[in-house]
């Protein structure tokens, strides 16, 4: 994994699961991060490992990268629709792991990906970047368009929040000091 929250959206994937490569690409290019994914998996047993283990990576590597919190933003969320689905996704840097993902998805299944492991990658992501992070999806009919809105809200929500803030240069954006 290689990643940059100074990006400009651009992305590789090689992971066996194009549906989530997709997904992986709104977060690059709605949250402005370079992303470079190689995952070789168990995909003949099926895609959970190969899909949590993305999403631990993932919080890991935006867990070296903010390294002491000084200075960002802390707090990030979006609303994004996609034609009738519309997705909020609000995060928090914490330093404690917690999802709230509340998303009926219309199908069990988006091209060939199991939509229940969705909730498997972030959970791995808030696990090891020790985020809070609220997934809603509001509404949607399209599979597809909910998964969309997801992680696009969740790129945009995810720069906004480690963004540098020129009002707490060298600040911990917390009352108790540290995060």
């Amino acid at each position: 994994m290689s990643l940059n929250l100074d990006g400009t959206g651009t992305s590789r994937f090689d992971t066996g699961m194009p549906f989530l490569e997709h997904m992986m690409d709104q977060i690059a290019r709605h949250g402005l991060v370079d992303l470079d994914i190689v995952c070789k998996g168990d995909h003949h047993i099926d895609d959970h490992h190969s899909a949590e283990d993305t999403g631990i990576t993932l919080g890991q590597a935006v867990a070296k990268a903010v390294g002491d919190k000084k200075g960002i933003r802390r707090y990030g969320h979006a609303y994004v629709p996609l034609d009738e689905a519309l997705s909020r996704v609000v995060i928090d840097f914490s330093g404690r792991p917690g999802l709230e993902m509340h998303v009926d998805f219309t199908r069990a299944s988006i091209g060939g990906f199991d939509t229940q492991l969705f909730y498997e990658f972030f959970q791995g992501f808030v696990n090891h970047a020790g985020v809070t992070l609220h997934i809603d999806c509001l509404r949607g009919v399209n599979a597809h368009h909910q998964a969309e809105t997801i992680f696009k809200a969740f790129g945009r929500a995810l720069r906004m929040a480690v963004e540098m803030d020129p009002r707490m240069q060298g600040m911990i954006p917390s009352t108790k000091g540290s995060l």
